[in-house]
């Protein structure tokens, strides 16, 4: 009798777990079209700014765009120059989460992300919640603020 519960708080317990997974994964794939336009635009922006293509990134920051970082807070010719010299150097970005939002022609993504960076010559890694606001202006997506908040590795986005 011991080893039937026992066999069956097993079976019990994987199917728990399976329905997890499965649930877990179906909110990873059901994002609309726009959500997934501005996940692969964030990732692609993290790309860049590990290459220093400021090229890319020029178009994609808004004029009027602001950067909060741990060290301040400054407009787009400021991130662009701090990008192309490497003062920052985003190394790789590994991304843990992402949810997105979409309010009419505004887009707000959460990346939950690990930064390798160099940042005034020293190599850091650091785990960050970073919150990115997007504009749909005319046919493209502008970056209008991007803010780094610094998170214990735990830290979790909510969907």
């Amino acid at each position: 009798m011991k080893i039937v519960i026992v066999g069956l708080f097993v079976i019990a317990s994987l199917q728990y777990s399976f329905a997890q997974e499965n649930k877990t994964s179906t909110v990873v794939t059901n994002y609309t079209d726009t959500e997934q336009e501005i996940i692969q635009l964030s990732k692609q922006k993290w790309q860049w700014m590990a290459d220093k293509n400021v090229d890319k990134l020029e178009p994609l920051f808004d004029n009027k765009s602001k950067f909060v970082h741990m060290s301040g807070t400054w407009k787009k010719d400021e991130e662009l120059d701090i990008i192309k010299t490497g003062r920052i150097w985003y190394k790789n970005t590994k991304v843990h989460d992402v949810a997105v939002e979409i309010f009419k022609k505004t887009a707000i993504v959460w990346n939950r992300i690990t930064l390798e960076a160099i940042v005034r010559g020293s190599e850091v890694v650091t785990e960050f919640t970073v919150t990115e606001i997007y504009q749909k202006q005319g046919k493209d997506w502008k970056l209008l603020a991007l803010t780094f908040s610094s998170v214990r590795d735990t830290h979790q986005i909510q969907k």
